[in-house]
């Protein structure tokens, strides 16, 4: 796995090896998940550099690297074995840079981030498993914190609540914070946890996921905390519906724009355009948010092994939001929906 994977990068950049320092990436390409490496990349070898802290960890995870010790400038001897580098141009320091170029010449540099991102962007089937076991833990999730939405409680202790029955059941993290908003704050389409209490007739917005063998699920519900008025259930409705114009949508070869702006059209033909201001969805995996994504400006196109979500919502400041999201992956005639939970109005 991680040998094709390192094959498939090494054959698209045009330097003679790669330099990886994000923690994404390093995992990625060689399975080790401690916090401090650099990995060299190149057909004559595979380096992992990493101090005393992790040099058993790394022996046992990647296995199919040499082991070196970071501290004992080995790493730039092995570098100046070679006349052109490929660097991941975010996560490489200033100080690292400084150095590379010094020892290599600024025209020997090259970025291999949007190389990475087009391999990262087709999942195989190892993460697509990951990341179905991620949102099944978040359905799980939706399943348990339901019964506790009640007048009363707040919604950080909601959101806690929350987190730790998906840890019981198996995550090893939360993908992003929490975001739970009721009443007047489900308009914040960020609105994190906080210290509001729950009230009779609020929309409460809970949109979260979490993280398994390093993957990351997503996924958004809203429901009603007793009856709500006309307009709320009309907003409801208008996103469900263009959630399912989305998903419609969703097949390989289908430009992310037009997945948009199938959602788009029908928020907008209720009236509600302006209030519906970010983007359709966005993939993931290591990381919450990768390419491709679905927006009005998207030059993406979908194809099997992506994956993406799609979260139309509406926004009324001061009123309140409604926000409906589900997680699939792209296959060979359609899409895969990994969320499973209800997507009716719930009304508790």
């Amino acid at each position: 796995m991680y040998q094709t994977r390192i094959r498939k990068l090494l054959d698209a950049i045009s330097a003679e090896a790669a330099y990886i320092t994000s923690p994404q990436n390093r995992y990625y390409f060689s399975g080790f998940t401690g916090t401090s490496a650099t990995l060299v990349l190149s057909p004559k070898g595979l380096y992992l550099f990493t101090d005393s802290r992790y040099r058993v960890q790394a022996a046992q995870q990647a296995k199919d690297f040499t082991i070196c010790d970071i501290t004992d400038g080995s790493l730039w001897n092995l570098l100046d074995g070679f006349s052109s580098l490929a660097i991941e141009e975010a996560f490489c320091t200033v100080r690292d840079f400084h150095r590379l170029r010094d020892k290599l010449g600024s025209t020997a540099l090259c970025d291999c981030s949007a190389d990475i991102g087009q391999l990262r962007a087709v999942k195989d089937a190892q993460e697509l498993s990951h990341i179905r076991t991620a949102a099944e833990i978040a359905d799980r999730g939706f399943a348990h914190i339901l019964p506790q939405l009640t007048p009363g409680k707040t919604e950080r202790e909601l959101a806690l609540a929350l987190e730790f029955f998906m840890r019981e059941q198996g995550a090893e993290a939360l993908s992003f914070e929490t975001i739970l908003a009721s009443g007047e704050r489900s308009a914040m389409p960020h609105g994190t946890a906080s210290d509001k209490v729950l009230a009779e007739g609020e929309l409460v917005t809970l949109d979260f996921g979490c993280k398994f063998a390093g993957y990351c699920s997503d996924m958004t519900r809203t429901v009603a905390l007793g009856q709500i008025d006309d307009r709320a259930r009309d907003i409801y409705e208008t996103v469900r519906a263009a959630q399912q114009a989305a998903l419609d949508a969703i097949r390989p070869g289908a430009a992310c724009r037009d997945v948009d702006k199938a959602a788009r059209d029908v928020i907008a033909a209720q009236g509600y355009g302006e209030h519906f201001g970010h983007a359709l969805g966005h993939s993931l995996g290591l990381d919450i948010h990768e390419s491709p994504n679905c927006s009005p400006r998207s030059e993406d196109t979908l194809a099997p092994g992506m994956l993406m979500t799609a979260e139309p919502g509406i926004y009324l400041d001061g009123i309140c939001g409604v926000r409906i999201e589900d997680l699939v992956a792209v296959t060979a005639d359609g899409y895969e929906n990994f969320t499973t939970s209800p997507k009716e109005l719930l009304v508790l």
